[in-house]
């Protein structure tokens, strides 16, 4: 009998720049370890890094306590979390831990849930952080790759991305409020017009077919939001030169990753990442910020380990 499960969940981005809370991307430039084990009562959360440890303001515990209720899961647990995805800079810090916490669970427990029913429960955690259920980040943590999260009906459709992609993000180093997602939420207009709506939506639709089709270059073409990226371009220092400098050296495609402020530029393995990597720190700097770069690539998607 199984008593303890360990999930390496992957950090990730969201929106894509047009797919504003319906596509997210599993990145493998970070990842939360989650350790669930089966105790004599109660549920406890361990942890060395500085993060909740009361359950109902923990992602990760939110998501354990809603199984445990919703599956009469009559054991104790203890949940061991171990941060390795950044907190509060656009990578889907709290996603990771949340997806960890729901694949531990259906492991630990032998529940043999399907990946809709995983990424609903994952996306329960979300509200802790964000202050509202979204799913584009957990499900790219649950499942790997590229995912779009359809609400209603619900449906999340998961896609292998072409082998040649490869993202460097640039992480700013400046102080993020600690309700971050949330105020970057609130400057979203409303309203949009028709015209932007199109726009919008005929790059939403280049993305999912430059994934269909494997065609990075289609993909990094479509990259282009006109809606919710020039709204929250605001709240981050010198995004326009990183967002300039990365186009010019070289990137398909350049956005915000997921909430900010760390910025996503899109390119091939034969192009010059380090160029790239050096025209966005280059950017911050005109910023007088300083940042840290990152090269990666798509995960395809959380270890489980018993």
């Amino acid at each position: 009998m199984v008593k303890s499960v360990k999930v390496i969940a992957p950090s990730s981005t969201a929106n894509l720049g047009p797919g504003f809370d319906v596509f997210g991307l599993a990145l493998d430039a970070f990842f939360d370890q989650i350790t669930l084990t089966k105790k004599n009562k109660g549920l406890t959360i361990l942890t060395s890094d500085n993060i909740p440890i009361n359950v109902n303001q923990n992602t990760a515990g939110i998501v354990i306590k809603a199984m445990k209720k919703k599956f009469k899961i009559k054991s104790g647990l203890e949940l061991k979390i171990k941060k390795g995805v950044p907190a509060g800079f656009g990578m889907g810090s709290s996603a990771a831990s949340a997806a960890g916490a729901a694949l531990a669970f259906n492991k630990l427990f032998n529940l043999k849930l399907d990946n809709n029913t995983l990424v609903k429960f994952a996306g329960m955690g979300e509200k802790g952080s964000a202050g509202t259920i979204h799913y584009d980040n957990v499900a790219a943590s649950v499942l790997g790759g590229f995912v779009v999260v359809k609400t209603k009906p619900f449906d999340v459709i998961r896609l292998d991305a072409p082998k040649d992609l490869v993202l460097c993000v640039a992480i700013p180093k400046i102080k993020v409020p600690a309700k971050k997602t949330k105020v970057s939420r609130s400057v979203i207009p409303k309203t949009v017009k028709l015209s932007d709506l199109t726009t919008n939506l005929s790059n939403a639709a280049g993305i999912v077919s430059g994934f269909l089709i494997k065609d990075t270059d289609l993909i990094g073409r479509s990259i282009q939001d006109v809606i919710v990226e020039p709204a929250r371009k605001r709240l981050i220092p010198g995004f326009t030169k990183v967002k300039c400098n990365a186009l010019k050296a070289g990137a398909l495609g350049v956005t915000i990753s997921g909430a900010g402020p760390s910025v996503i530029a899109f390119s091939k393995k034969s192009h010059n990442l380090k160029k790239i990597a050096k025209a966005m720190k280059d950017g911050f700097h005109s910023a007088k910020v300083d940042s840290e770069i990152i090269i990666c690539n798509v995960s395809s998607g959380p270890k489980i380990k018993v």
